[in-house]
């Protein structure tokens, strides 16, 4: 992408893709509302069996009833929010990255984490937007904002990614493309 884009990036592995959504004519769950009835209503009748399951299981064991198959809230906005493209996108996606410039973001495959490297496929651009159609991002609150107001939250992979970011953004917000000064 560096090369793609011929200005410094910040590359970031993205966590879970299983994303909840706040989005007029979208389910929870992100699929548009009014399509597959008969299989969500089975779905929904499955699942309701798996919560009175798990709770009656967190009760017994001394954990707290309450809703265990919850998704976080990662995509909210007007219906037909620009935000639907990037996660949508993120859907069937086997190892998700999420990369970074002073002018873009972009999202790249790699492909499974489980396949030896050797035969992993190559890296592939699965979306991107680009100035002036690029969201807003603010790594502390780590979300994407839109300019029709959706907001897309990311979660990254885990404390590495963390540790990765901070190498290039400050507490207070200030990105240094190339680096922290030491």
């Amino acid at each position: 992408m560096r090369d793609q884009w011929r200005e410094p990036v910040i590359v970031l592995r993205l966590g879970d893709t299983d994303l909840g959504f706040d989005v007029p004519g979208r389910r929870e769950d992100g699929t548009v509302e009014g399509t597959r009835r008969v299989r969500r209503f089975f779905r929904t009748i499955l699942r309701g069996i798996g919560r009175a399951v798990m709770s009656v299981f967190l009760l017994a064991n001394g954990g707290a009833a309450g809703r265990p198959f919850q998704r976080e809230v990662a995509v909210s906005g007007p219906a037909n929010a620009m935000a639907l493209g990037l996660a949508d996108s993120l859907r069937s996606l086997r190892g998700p990255w999420i990369v970074f410039s002073p002018a873009g973001v972009a999202v790249v495959d790699t492909g499974s984490t489980f396949v030896d490297p050797a035969d992993a496929p190559p890296p592939r651009i699965v979306w991107q937007a680009r100035e002036p159609q690029a969201p807003a991002v603010r790594f502390a609150k780590r979300t994407l904002t839109w300019p029709d107001g959706s907001v897309f939250r990311f979660s990254l992979h885990g404390r590495g990614e963390d540790q990765h970011l901070r190498k290039f953004v400050e507490p207070l917000g200030a990105v240094h493309w190339n680096g922290r000064p030491e």
